[in-house]
């Protein structure tokens, strides 16, 4: 027996709010299951969004950090700075303090000078005083127990070279320390010294004392210089000759003082 139309819809229409019904009964079930399948996707996102915002909120705490270290550099590099110069300072005043001990004040006018740098190959001390200062070339240079360095050689706006009394132009009437023996001592390079012109009468002998006169002019008189370390007599020459080791060290050096007037 044939179904009619009429019966066809209305099995039909039931057979629909049947499986609606059975939907929401399951609602919840298959809600619940589309949960367990997407949880590893969401997880995934979710720690890949959180280690996102994580790495973003190193960097900026490490700019954050750069920015403090870099303020603290600038203020360990005042803090260092203010620290040297104290240092300097008070360096400074230890050598004029010996200075004034010995009472280089009273018989000259005297520039203190930094030493900046030495060239021992070419006999020159680089100090801190130039042209600014009042410094021009011949002008004698002294350390503070009254040793001769030598002289200044070039003059700059804010520095100035000076020539060793070992260097190879360098030359300057001397004598032997109360021995009232006179000559000339002349600069080989290398800090050496010869001193030459000696009467070959007189007597001299290893470890005497070599000071400066005032008979050029360029020095002023009684200034330590060095003393005999050697001294040669030849048959055909009228005069001795001696080699004299400077008074000062040079590696020992850090502060000198310029004779402007005497």
């Amino acid at each position: 027996m044939r179904l009619s139309l009429r019966l066809k819809l209305a099995i039909a229409i039931f057979l629909m709010i049947l499986g609606i019904l059975n939907l929401s009964l399951f609602y919840k079930e298959i809600k619940n299951l589309f949960y367990l399948v997407s949880q590893p996707i969401q997880k995934f996102f979710w720690k890949v969004g959180d280690n996102i915002s994580g790495f973003f909120e190193i960097v900026f705490e490490a700019q954050n950090l750069q920015k403090e270290n870099e303020e603290l550099k600038l203020i360990l590099s005042g803090l260092l700075s203010e620290k040297i110069e104290k240092i300097r300072l008070e360096k400074e005043n230890q050598v004029l303090r010996k200075a004034l001990e010995i009472g280089l004040e009273k018989e000259f006018k005297l520039e203190i000078a930094e030493v900046l740098g030495k060239d021992i190959s070419q006999d020159s001390i680089l100090i801190n005083k130039g042209k600014k200062d009042g410094i021009s070339e011949g002008l004698p240079v002294i350390t503070e127990q009254k040793i001769l360095v030598g002289s200044i050689g070039e003059v700059y706006e804010n520095f100035s070279k000076v020539k060793l009394i070992s260097h190879k132009n360098s030359s300057l009437d001397v004598k032997i320390f109360e021995k009232e023996i006179e000559g000339l001592l002349k600069g080989k390079g290398n800090l050496k010294l010869s001193l030459e012109l000696l009467p070959k009468e007189k007597e001299i002998q290893i470890g005497d004392l070599v000071v400066t006169t005032s008979l050029s002019g360029l020095y002023p008189k009684g200034l330590l210089v060095g003393e005999i370390q050697e001294v040669k007599k030849e048959d055909a020459n009228p005069f001795q000759t001696a080699s004299v080791k400077a008074a000062f060290e040079i590696g020992q050096i850090e502060t000198l003082f310029i004779i402007t007037d005497f």
